[in-house]
């Protein structure tokens, strides 16, 4: 394998590691988990994280982006575009156009990149039909840039385990804490790390993940968790990442 020294992460809260931890205790999350793994393999890997809730890919795009480029990294992961896809308003096409620009660059930087496809939300959530064809677009230009650009992708949308509740936070939108070690998992199967596999994607849960009664409660809680809080934001005019800035924002060594 090939040994990385300087690791990006780009994206919004699944980077940050948004429900693995908390801002009390401190988060952790699939980048910080795959990190580790790397740094375990080979001792000196440098690390950033300049993910930020609420990011959208316009916001990684002018801010994330020339940050990450400035360091060299040779390994970039970029998680970003869920906050496009629930937006409401006609956005969404500039947003997968800025989403190969930001592509684009990366490729031209040299680094690996590792990027992903998102859930099927119409078989976690019965509201996810309402978004379903623009997660099908989305998807559509993620894989066509990871083809073009030969990126290594991850493919969350056909995961069996990416349709459990156990995945899930609370908000069935950010990934648990077990959530974010299999989308670890699938990054460093996508790497080919040694000992990694295709485990990550088999569901343990299936007819509960799969049944009306569970989807009806994941609506309830998404409903609480999620869309009443993003409707609050939104009356006093404030993003989810208002004021905050990246939690890693420098690369820093893992180890000695």
């Amino acid at each position: 394998m090939r040994r990385f020294t300087r690791y990006v992460a780009l994206g919004d809260s699944q980077t940050e590691g948004l429900w693995d931890g908390d801002d009390t205790a401190g988060l952790t999350g699939f980048a910080d988990r795959l990190a580790a793994r790397l740094d375990g393999l080979h001792p000196g890997l440098s690390y950033a994280n300049l993910a930020v809730r609420g990011h959208r890919i316009g916001d990684v795009l002018t801010t994330q982006l020339p940050t990450a480029l400035a360091m060299y990294p040779d390994l970039v992961t970029v998680c970003i575009g869920m906050n496009d896809v629930t937006r409401p308003g006609r956005s969404f096409d500039r947003a997968l156009r800025d989403l190969d620009t930001v592509y684009r660059a990366l490729a031209a930087s040299g680094a690996t990149v590792v990027t992903t496809t998102f859930p099927d939300i119409t078989r976690i959530l019965p509201v996810g039909r309402l978004l379903g064809r623009r997660v099908v677009e989305i998807n559509s230009t993620i894989s066509t840039a990871a083809d073009r650009y030969g990126f290594r992708l991850v493919d969350l949308y056909s995961a069996a385990s990416m349709c459990e509740p156990q995945t899930w936070s609370a908000d069935r939108v950010h990934g648990s804490a077990r959530g974010h070690e299999l989308f670890a998992a699938a990054a460093a199967e996508a790497l080919e790390l040694p000992g990694s596999d295709h485990a990550w994607t088999l569901a343990g849960h299936r007819s509960e993940a799969q049944s009306f009664r569970s989807r009806a409660h994941s609506q309830l809680l998404w409903t609480r968790h999620m869309l009443m809080p993003w409707l609050w934001r939104h009356l006093r005019g404030r993003d989810a990442g208002a004021g905050r800035a990246p939690r890693r924002p420098v690369l820093t060594p893992l180890s000695g």
